[in-house]
């Protein structure tokens, strides 16, 4: 239930049976009435709401947009509308919407009956896929794809709550070059490590990982692969590796938090011959041609700056071909919505992915790609490069060790995506109220505090029935409970909008706005009534923080 949408559409209409109204006295002349938005002014001064109509039908009914606004409002019967308090018109011709407080006191009974359901939409019967991190197996998870991790979990929360049918994937890279290339290092070391003298491969996978990986391996075989044919060695060495490093990435998510519904296979692609196959729809359709033996999509038909290759020369697929295949069998499992989170670094793919669906008859703006910009780890104002255990790039593991899952998922989603990140390590690990997650979380546990002393001095918060909200009428509380009004709202814009820092954002701002008011108020000890109001304020207070930091997968804690 999304109590402001409520009013948006309680409002709306007003404004519609106004206009229909000035229209049938003749007093406004147009044919359809223009679609109009009715939004949250920036300055508190412009009303709880604002209409921008009069400003859309001043060419029609040839007036002036004030004279609109004016005309509109004069026709509101505001006593009809217990809401309502007072409708203003403002500059050029905005309709300025004020209502007064007997929507809040609505607030507390709707929180209460729902608790963590609170936040959460009517089902709109739409499925939706969300795919992120999808990092290489080769390797560990370094901080993009843990940013990735964050954004793209705390996404496919909000659209679960906004009524979406979620489903998180995985896409594994198992197949193509860069599986090659690991191949050949696991056979070079593998060699190496029993006794071969031989080079390594100069754009081999050099890490300490690999090592590891290879011991691992000859521990379990031994020398027995010394003697087998290179293609069957090769297969087993790799079986192994990547079996190993997606449990490792599966163990590591897991840890951080995230949970995916499918972990799918490119080499699957391959092996069916889904790649083939869309090459063929493709050739086809007249968007592939054959230049040099290499056979091309003509993506500069969709907006790209240059055609790509989609079989190479020697007859092997490229890694966008596979993507292409990837995506028509996504749509192919009848999803509504497609988002991928990729990072920054794939921005030149984005108009030939879009390209490529619509070439395969499906609707383009039915996939979104989430664009992600890089992280800088900080520590003591100079940057994290490298992983004091390895010596190579900072991992994932290392950091939810360092500064723990909580912080670590906050801060990555606490900015924009496409904004970079600079990740303060000394910053994170505080436990002070500089820390944002700290403060968000030390606003729970204050909360529970509370109740911790209301139990310890007797009291005991009655019955909603029982309390008068309406005795909530310092400039503090009327402040929280708007925003716990706003909640589901919030969920609603973040899904639309794919803005999980949103979620951070508002309890954010939530947090402060309990913080201003315990510091100002006194909650037990009062009048009896009026302490009772503002235990069921505390209370609704508690359950709106802990359901955004559900979103943001971080914990609620009780005490600190």
């Amino acid at each position: 239930m999304n109590p402001v949408q409520e009013l948006h559409n309680l409002l709306k209409k007003v404004i519609i049976e106004a206009i229909e109204a000035c229209r049938g006295q003749g007093l406004l002349n147009y044919q359809q009435l223009p679609d109009f938005v009715i939004e949250v002014p920036r300055e508190k001064g412009h009303g709880d709401f604002a209409c921008n109509i009069a400003m859309l039908l001043a060419r029609e009914a040839r007036m002036a947009p004030r004279k609109i606004a004016e005309t509109i409002v004069a026709m509101v019967n505001i006593e009809s509308h217990e809401q309502i308090d007072k409708i203003e018109v403002a500059g050029p011709g905005f309709i300025n919407i004020f209502l007064n407080n007997s929507w809040l006191y609505d607030i507390p009974a709707l929180v209460t009956r729902l608790e963590d359901r609170y936040g959460y939409n009517t089902r709109l019967g739409q499925r939706v896929q969300v795919e992120f991190v999808s990092a290489n197996p080769t390797g560990n998870l370094h901080m993009g794809n843990a940013r990735g991790g964050a954004i793209g979990d705390t996404l496919a929360n909000i659209l679960d709550r906004a009524g979406y049918d979620v489903q998180r994937e995985f896409y594994i890279n198992d197949a193509g070059n860069q599986i090659e290339i690991f191949t050949d290092s696991l056979e070079t070391r593998y060699l190496q490590l029993n006794g071969h003298d031989l080079p390594f491969p100069e754009n081999g996978y050099a890490g300490q990982d690999v090592v590891d990986t290879v011991k691992r391996i000859i521990s379990r075989y031994g020398k027995q692969l010394l003697d087998m044919p290179p293609e069957q060695r090769r297969k087993i060495l790799i079986d192994y590796a990547l079996e190993e490093k997606v449990n490792y990435m599966r163990k590591t998510l897991e840890n951080f938090g995230v949970n995916y519904d499918v972990w799918f296979s490119e080499k699957t692609l391959h092996e069916s011959g889904k790649i083939e196959q869309v090459i063929k729809y493709l050739q086809d359709k007249g968007y592939i041609y054959k230049e040099e033996n290499a056979l091309w999509f003509k993506t500069t038909l969709f907006g790209d700056e240059k055609d790509e290759v989609m079989m190479r020369a020697n007859g092997l697929p490229t890694y966008f071909a596979a993507d292409i295949a990837y995506h028509q069998d996504k749509f192919e499992r009848g999803f509504d919505w497609v988002i991928n989170v990729w990072g920054a670094d794939h921005h030149g793919h984005v108009a030939r992915m879009k390209g490529a669906i619509e070439a395969l008859g499906y609707d383009p703006d039915k996939l979104d790609i989430l664009l992600m910009q890089l992280v800088r780890l900080y520590r003591g104002g100079n940057i994290v490069r490298m992983s004091k255990r390895t010596g190579t790039t900072v991992s994932l593991d290392e950091l939810i060790e360092e500064v723990g899952r909580d912080a670590a998922r906050f801060f990555f989603v606490m900015r924009s995506p496409d904004s970079h990140l600079d990740f303060d390590l000394e910053l994170a690990k505080q436990q002070n109220q500089e820390n944002p997650v700290y403060y968000v979380q030390y606003a729970h546990a204050r909360i529970c505090s509370i109740f911790r002393q209301a139990e310890a001095a007797g009291v005991r918060m009655p019955g909603i029935t029982e309390i008068d909200p309406s005795l909530l009428q310092e400039e503090e509380e009327l402040a929280l409970l708007r925003k716990i009004a706003d909640f589901a709202e919030e969920i609603s814009v973040a899904a639309r909008t794919m803005a999980p820092q949103r979620i951070a954002r508002y309890v954010l701002d939530l947090a402060g706005l309990f913080h201003s008011f315990y510091n100002h108020h006194r909650v037990l000890y009062q009048d009896q009534a009026l302490q009772d109001a503002r235990l069921l304020l505390m209370y609704i207070t508690r359950i709106t923080i802990k359901n955004s930091l559900d979103i943001l997968g971080v914990n609620s804690p009780e005490r600190m």
